[in-house]
């Protein structure tokens, strides 16, 4: 019953050394998942753990034709890893969520049913406007980054969103996928990109309101900012 509810969709979820923590992501999204036309991709993004083998006994012992594991040896970046999944993707709609849970199954569902019920090209998860719930903050000093980072973002591509960055997206498969070739950034900025290119082809993104959570571990570094910032000005200037 609960197949008819939404159209099939793919799920990409980049992972760089998750051995830790993927498990438990794939037990969580498959259980909750269960009944519904989707798929699964998990790009192992120049993972040196045992991350690829979790996954691929993973499916094994739960017999999922619906889950597959994209492997690349050199580290291709958060954006690089969401790319490659969303080229080989197969569903009517495509979205992405971090490897840590911090978006819970039943939240990316959400994305999807709005995406679809309001015929929508692009849904994006949001920890910043009125609606949204944070169960475990992040630090303060991450909190105060990405303020100042998104009112960069807002002044240099005069997007509208309030939270660029939450890693809980999801696209319409054939908006995505007719700007994919022209997309250049591959590190933890390229959701700017991919908001700022659909909304140059006039494409419909809404943003929502997310309940989410802070999961240590988090990927990213301070130390990427000052590389973040230059990639956005050079492509926003083209140079």
């Amino acid at each position: 019953m609960r197949a008819n509810i939404l159209s099939n969709f793919s799920l990409v979820i980049p992972a760089y050394n998750e051995e830790k923590r993927i498990r438990k992501v794939l037990e969580t999204y498959t259980k909750s998942l269960e009944g519904l036309n989707y798929e699964i991709i998990v790009v192992c993004n120049g993972c040196r753990d045992r991350t690829e083998d979790i996954v691929r006994d993973f499916v094994q012992k739960n017999h999922l034709k619906n889950l597959r594991v994209l492997v690349f040896k050199e580290k291709l970046g958060k954006g690089g890893a969401v790319i490659q999944g969303f080229k080989v993707a197969k569903g009517k709609f495509m979205g992405f969520v971090d490897a840590d849970l911090s978006t819970s199954p039943q939240e990316f569902l959400k994305l999807v049913r709005i995406l679809e019920k309001e015929k929508l090209d692009g849904v994006i998860g949001s920890r910043k406007i009125k609606g949204a719930k944070i169960l475990i903050p992040q630090p303060f000093f991450r909190r105060f980054a990405s303020k100042c980072f998104n009112i960069i973002v807002r002044a240099l591509f005069g997007l509208p969103f309030k939270d660029t960055q939450c890693g809980a997206k999801v696209f319409n498969a054939e908006a995505i996928k007719s700007i994919l070739t022209e997309l250049k950034l591959k590190g933890f900025e390229f959701d700017v990109e991919i908001l700022w290119r659909l909304k140059k082809e006039g494409f419909r993104v809404k943003e929502v309101p997310i309940v989410w959570k802070h999961e240590k571990g988090s990927r990213f570094s301070f130390k990427n900012s000052p590389k973040m910032l230059i990639n956005l000005i050079r492509l926003r200037f083209n140079i």
